[in-house]
């Protein structure tokens, strides 16, 4: 099997390519019915995004992908998706896509930060154009989650080095 992918075990597992088709069409059907929507209603988008808004939308970005596929809290989103492999440190988990076809393409999507901040940022990015204010409010949210979350870690390396 040349485009398989290799399981733990050694064994060869079936690449989702008609789940992964499914998941890309009702991505740029997301997008087209955004486009003509904001067509319809005379929707004017920003000529530019200031360089401030872009480091706010690309930092919410990062924090909601990995809120969305690597926080505990949000395993019930995962759960139909995925299997729990391993607890990472504190609030991180290790999980497996699971199933075939369309269900083990979503456990790839949301087991993948990398995979889910382009749905993430689409998201963000459509409301940016539809409501600037709500979109820099929310991403200015998770931006202080995201610096909080370095914060504690270099306050966790603070204390550890203080012990040794």
């Amino acid at each position: 099997m040349t485009d398989g992918e290799q399981r733990h075990d050694g064994a060869e597992e079936e690449t989702p390519l008609g789940g992964y088709a499914a998941l890309a069409t009702t991505f740029a059907a997301g997008v087209a019915v955004f486009t003509v929507t904001a067509r319809r209603r005379g929707l004017r988008l920003p000529d530019t995004v200031p360089p401030w808004d872009l480091a706010l939308l690309g930092t919410a970005t990062f924090k909601a992908s990995r809120l969305l596929t690597k926080d505990k809290v949000t395993g019930f989103l995962r759960a139909p998706f995925t299997r729990h492999e391993h607890d990472g440190d504190e609030a991180v988990v290790g999980e497996a896509p699971r199933g075939k076809g369309l269900r083990r393409a979503v456990g790839d999507l949301v087991t993948c930060p990398f995979c889910a901040s382009a749905w993430v940022a689409g998201g963000l990015v459509g409301t940016y154009a539809v409501a600037p204010r709500a979109a820099r409010l929310l991403s200015a949210g998770l931006s202080a989650v995201a610096v909080s979350d370095w914060l504690q870690y270099a306050w966790s390396l603070t204390e550890q080095k203080a012990e040794e």
